[in-house]
């Protein structure tokens, strides 16, 4: 994050727009917070069920968990989270605290990384286990034995024992202090081990431990959660027949993460509750990153946090963006310098060039004029924002169900379309409405009927003609029903008569093809008219409300538009990166003693950047001698010229050690390499500017 009380010292409201950004930043990470749980919810509610049916099995040893535990199988939840595993952090996080919270103390979190072996996986198993105890008080049992890992010898006996030993402490407890602690917890609680990527695991752990628990399935309640990324079929392919035997597995399946991503869009961005906004193209790259690289919707969420900090850093008059939350309590406090940056705005150019010649000079002149311009303008659109989403949701309710979706299946989809470009000039739109023009009746009917429900429940102010006029709609299709059914009617009859009256071979062939020639030639129906004027009136819609915000005045202050400044941060380039950092490390390190001018090499660079430069002057084969010799030369212009003669020999071995550490360094970066050909020459492995 940017330092703002660094940076824009001549800004007047730089504090103001700190804690601006602070405080948006703090209503959007709460808000994604609140989402997320809602969308875990139904899903941590089914692996409580879960746990509470294993464990009502063991507490109550009935005949399932008998039949269970003389086949010796181990309760198993295979979680399948989907490939998007930096979020999966948060699931397991939000998981545990429930189970913490409501069921167990007994939780452990298993890694890959940290259980290459059973022996580890014991240690990490029996060293969380035992960290949460019930009470503090109870680290030791009443025989005076030590419950400490460094202490136990890691195994499933001395688990099982700890395990009772605990379960005792707990049952002779008072029973006030018994009643507080089962009102949290269940009786018997059991033992949950989460294996947070399980298709990380080595495949000999996962088979050991499972034997090994499955003996001890009875003295223990048990309980295993397998997180997968990929599908549950990986538990067949890491185990075999008899080690899977040993578990009863029931799948649980999370939210996609593209369902995930819709509604965080629709939450955040698709909202008058927050006022920053995204541009288009911002939304696009956001968008792109998600769907091409990791599909993680917390990295989405990082990157639109990055793009507040960005917007409030690099705009002055985001300030402004606060008062598009509360419209009444706004106070236009503007400084000359703030009015000046409103008149520098194109959007604001581009309003005043559409003014009379009057109001145009009062608009560049009259501060306190512009003041009260600017909060008009500011309502507008804060009311555009508002109008601009109902719209959009009607919108999507129609493209949405056609078939080959033109503008897209997702509303986020359509608003980076409206976002971009005037969407009624795409040929997605034209065949959008070719296809709503042939919807049948039903569905037709259905989404008026949304879309009522749309409006009605929008805060915008001016929908109650469009709410009037949909409702108008569906009651001409009701009229229609009883219309058509009875024409339809007297049209057979009166055709099967005209048949009945000319028996003979011609006038029949006439009579058909008079038939014939009227269906093709024939006028639309009265549902065909109404339909075409609901497809035209959604249209009407459109072109009023889903104008693209950069079409609004001063859009700048809400939208951030640019996309370069959030490709070069989200965008990793580190060859890049490194050469920079190598090449000129004042650019980090913003030490002036480091700025050289002209290509030179200083002699107070890191010794790395020393050699890295150096090495940029060599050809393919670097000769060491020579290189440690340009190395020295360019370290000891920095000694005194009348040093001692006699420490001349140690500053030497220091130099070399140096210049050995820093050779290791790049090749270690990948840099260079040991040459074959000779042995006092390294080969140059990078080639070409960045």
């Amino acid at each position: 994050a940017h330092d703002f009380r660094s940076t824009s010292n001549d800004s007047e409201d730089t504090e103001l727009r700190f804690v601006t950004c602070q405080s948006l930043w703090n209503q959007v990470k709460s808000k994604t917070q609140q989402i997320q749980e809602d969308l875990n919810k139904q899903l941590l509610e089914n692996l409580v069920s879960f746990l509470s049916r294993s464990h009502s099995d063991f507490q109550e040893k009935t005949t399932e968990w008998t039949c269970r535990m003389k086949f010796r199988e181990i309760p198993t939840a295979a979680l399948v989270l989907g490939v998007n595993v930096t979020d999966h952090d948060l699931t397991f996080r939000g998981l545990s605290d429930v189970l913490q919270d409501n069921i167990t103390p007994y939780v452990a979190l298993m890694e890959a990384k940290d259980c290459p072996g059973i022996k580890n996986l014991m240690q990490k198993l029996m060293g969380q286990l035992m960290n949460c105890d019930i009470d503090v008080d109870s680290l030791e049992d009443e025989d005076g034995v030590q419950v400490s890992q460094n202490k136990i010898r890691c195994s499933m006996s001395s688990l099982i024992s700890w395990y009772e030993s605990v379960k005792k402490k707990t049952d002779s407890e008072t029973p006030s202090k018994k009643r507080n602690s089962s009102s949290r917890h269940w009786q018997s609680p059991p033992v949950v081990v989460i294996f947070k990527d399980m298709e990380s695991f080595a495949t000999k752990v996962l088979q050991d431990f499972i034997i090994i628990s499955s003996q001890h399935i009875h003295e223990l309640p048990l309980v295993l959660i397998f997180g997968i990324a990929t599908s549950p079929m990986i538990i067949h392919r890491l185990l075999p027949h008899s080690v899977s035997s040993l578990l009863c597995i029931e799948l649980f399946q999370s939210l996609s993460c593209k369902e995930h991503l819709s509604t965080i869009i629709d939450k955040l961005l698709l909202t008058s509750r927050f006022p920053f906004k995204l541009g288009g193209k911002v939304l696009q790259v956001l968008i792109n990153i998600f769907l091409y690289h990791d599909f993680s919707v917390q990295n989405f969420i990082k990157g639109f946090q990055l793009c507040i900090v960005e917007h409030f850093y690099s705009q002055p008059l985001s300030v402004l963006c606060c008062q598009l939350v509360d419209i009444k309590k706004r106070a236009y406090s503007l400084s000359h310098d703030q009015c000046e940056n409103i008149r520098r705005l194109p959007s604001f150019r581009r309003y005043v060039e559409k003014q009379e010649s009057g109001k145009q000079v009062a608009l560049l002149t009259n501060d306190c004029f512009l003041k009260e311009e600017t909060g008009k303008l500011l309502e507008d659109l804060h009311v555009y924002h508002e109008n601009y989403v109902s719209i959009l949701r009607c919108l999507h309710v129609f493209t949405s169900s056609l078939p080959k979706y033109p503008l897209g299946k997702q509303i986020r989809e359509l608003h980076c379309a409206c976002l971009e470009n005037r969407v009624w000039e795409t040929k997605e739109y034209e065949s959008s409405l070719q296809l709503a023009r042939m919807l049948n009746k039903t569905d037709l009917v259905t989404m008026l009927q949304q879309c009522v429900e749309i409006l009605m429940s929008s805060s915008g102010k001016e929908f109650d003609k469009a709410t009037e006029k949909l409702k108008e709609f569906l009651t001409q299709f009701q009229n229609l029903e009883v219309a058509e059914a009875s024409q339809e009617q007297d049209v057979s009859v009166s055709s099967q008569k005209e048949l009945q009256k000319k028996t003979d071979l011609y006038h029949l062939q006439k009579t058909l093809l008079e038939l014939k020639e009227s269906r093709r030639s024939k006028k639309l129906t009265k549902f065909e008219m109404l339909r075409f004027e609901v497809v035209d009136y959604i249209d009407s819609l459109v072109r009023k409300y889903l104008v693209p915000a950069d079409d609004r005045t001063l859009h700048e202050i809400v939208y951030f538009n640019t996309t370069t400044v959030l490709r070069g941060h989200l965008n990793a380039a580190p060859r890049t990166a490194l050469h920079t950092a190598l090449n000129n490390p004042h650019w980090y390190l913003k030490n002036q003693a480091l700025k050289c001018d002209g290509g030179g090499i200083s002699n107070k660079a890191p010794d790395i950047c020393i050699v890295y430069k150096l090495h940029l002057e060599c050809g393919r084969l670097i000769n060491l001698v020579d290189w440690l010799e340009a190395f020295s030369t360019v370290v000891m212009a920095a000694e005194e010229p009348n040093a001692d003669a006699a420490s001349s020999d140690q500053v030497d071995d220091t130099i070399h050690a140096r210049f050995i550490r820093a050779v290791s360094e790049l090749e270690l970066l990948g840099f260079i390499k040991p040459s074959k050909q000779k042995t006092d020459h390294v080969a140059r492995l990078t080639w070409g500017g960045c």
